[in-house]
C-alpha cells in the first residue's frame, strides 16, 4: 500500500450518528475521506432505526464537505444473505444475518470498490478496535462495552483488519453524540439503529417460502405430550417465553425446534440449559487453538461472555463446555470465543446436548430439579 493509499479511506455511511461522526473523526485526523453508502434492503415500515437506511448519509456528507456515493447492492444482498436468513428460519434455526452483512457488504464490498480507486483503507461506525503487532491483525472488544460490536465482526479475516479502521473503537457513545452535536451534524439525535435491518423477520420469512413450509404443528412438552398448535415454526426461537398461544401454571420456553416434524417443543428453564455444544465453520482470527483452551464464549449480541473451554474436533468444529450451563443455546446462531477483550474467532451453533428436557436432571418422581444455568 503506497502512503497516499494509506491515508485515503472510504467510509461506510448509513446516516446516522455513528458513521457519520466516523467519518468526522478520519477527517479531523488529516484523512482524505470518502463516504459511500451501501443501499442493501429498503421495505415498508422500517423507519429510522434501520441501519441500512443511507437517507440523510449525503446531507452529511455535505455538512462536511467530503465527496459521497451510493453503491446499489439490493440484489446481492436479498441473494446472499436475505435468502440464507428465511431459509434457516424455515430449517429451525435461529440465523444472525448481521454477520453475512458485515462480513460480505459493509466490508469486502467496500474492500472491492476502493482497492481499483487508489483508496487503502476503509472504516465503519462498529464499536470495535484493531489490534496490530505480531505480524497478525486482530479484533478488540470497544472501549464502550454497552455498546460494543466485535460479536457481529468475528467472521472478518485478518487481511480484511489490516486494512479496516474503527474509528469510535475508543469512544462511548455519549462522547460521539456529543461530537456530532459540535459539528452540528445533522442526523446528531437520530435514534439507535436497530440490530437487524429487514424490519418484521417473520412476515419476510413467511413472504419467502415455499408453500409446503408454513404448515400448522404440535407444540408439545419435553415428554411428548401435546400442549397446543401453531401456525408455524418460523414464528419461534429457542429460548422464547412470550407469544407461545399456550397457557401453563409455570412459565414455558422453547427448548427445541424441529423442522422435518414442524414441532415446537417447549418445557421449564431448567430444560433450557446447555452444558456443551457444538460450533462448526470456524473462523480464527487469532491463530487456532491446537487443544483444550481456557475461553470465553458469547451465543448473543447482547448476552454476557461466560467461561468456557473450547475443544477442537476437527478442522471446521469446536466442541463448547461453558463452565455453568448455558440457556438458549441456538442453532444457527453465532458463538464467538473470547480472551479478555480479545476477540479469538467464532462460529454457527450446530447443536447442544444436556438440553431441550430430556437430559434435565430429574428426581425419582421424574421432577425437575433446580440446576444453575448461567
Amino acid at each position: 500500500m503506497t502512503a497516499a493509499a494509506d491515508k485515503k479511506v472510504a467510509v461506510a455511511m448509513s446516516g446516522g450518528v455513528d458513521s457519520s461522526a466516523a467519518a468526522a473523526l478520519l477527517r479531523e485526523q488529516g484523512y482524505d475521506v470518502v463516504g459511500v453508502s451501501l443501499r442493501l434492503w429498503e421495505g415498508r415500515n422500517l423507519g429510522p432505526r434501520n441501519c441500512s437506511d443511507h437517507r440523510g448519509a449525503e446531507e452529511v456528507a455535505s455538512v462536511l464537505g467530503i465527496p459521497h456515493t451510493v453503491l446499489d447492492q439490493r440484489g446481492d444482498f436479498r441473494e446472499s444473505v436475505v435468502k440464507p436468513f428465511a431459509r434457516s428460519y424455515l430449517e429451525g434455526a435461529t440465523p444472525n444475518p448481521c454477520v453475512a452483512c458485515n462480513r460480505e457488504f459493509k466490508i469486502e464490498r467496500l474492500l472491492a470498490w476502493a482497492e481499483p480507486r487508489g483508496i487503502g483503507r476503509v472504516a465503519t461506525g462498529h464499536y470495535a478496535r484493531v489490534a496490530t503487532g505480531g505480524g497478525r491483525a486482530g479484533l478488540m472488544r470497544g472501549a464502550d462495552r454497552n455498546k460494543d460490536q466485535s460479536y457481529f465482526l468475528f467472521a472478518l479475516t485478518p487481511r480484511q483488519l489490516e486494512r479496516i479502521v474503527f474509528p469510535l473503537g475508543a469512544f462511548h457513545k455519549d462522547a460521539v453524540r456529543a461530537k456530532a452535536r459540535e459539528l452540528g451534524l445533522p442526523v446528531a439525535e437520530r435514534p439507535e439503529s436497530q440490530d437487524i435491518c429487514l424490519g418484521d423477520h417473520r412476515a419476510l420469512v413467511a413472504s419467502m417460502a415455499h408453500p409446503g413450509q408454513l404448515g400448522t404443528g404440535e407444540i408439545v412438552d419435553s415428554r411428548g405430550r401435546v400442549l397446543g398448535h401453531h401456525d408455524g415454526i418460523h414464528r419461534f426461537t429457542v429460548g422464547q417465553r412470550r407469544g407461545l398461544g399456550i397457557a401453563a401454571p409455570r412459565p414455558l420456553y422453547v427448548l427445541r425446534i424441529d423442522a422435518d416434524a414442524r414441532r415446537v417443543v417447549v418445557g421449564a428453564r431448567e430444560e433450557l440449559c446447555a452444558g456443551v455444544f457444538t460450533a462448526s465453520r470456524l473462523n480464527w482470527i487469532a491463530p487456532p487453538p491446537e487443544g483444550e483452551t481456557a475461553a470465553e464464549v458469547q451465543i448473543r449480541y447482547r448476552s454476557r461472555p461466560a467461561p468456557c473451554t473450547l475443544r477442537p474436533l476437527d478442522d471446521h468444529t469446536v466442541e463448547v463446555r461453558p463452565t455453568d450451563p448455558l440457556p438458549s443455546v441456538s442453532p444457527g446462531q453465532a458463538a464467538v470465543f473470547y480472551r479478555g477483550d480479545q476477540v479469538l474467532g467464532g462460529g454457527w451453533i450446530d447443536k447442544a446436548a444436556g438440553h431441550a428436557g430430556t437430559d434435565a436432571p430429574r428426581d425419582d418422581r421424574g421432577t425437575l430439579v433446580e440446576t444453575r444455568c448461567a
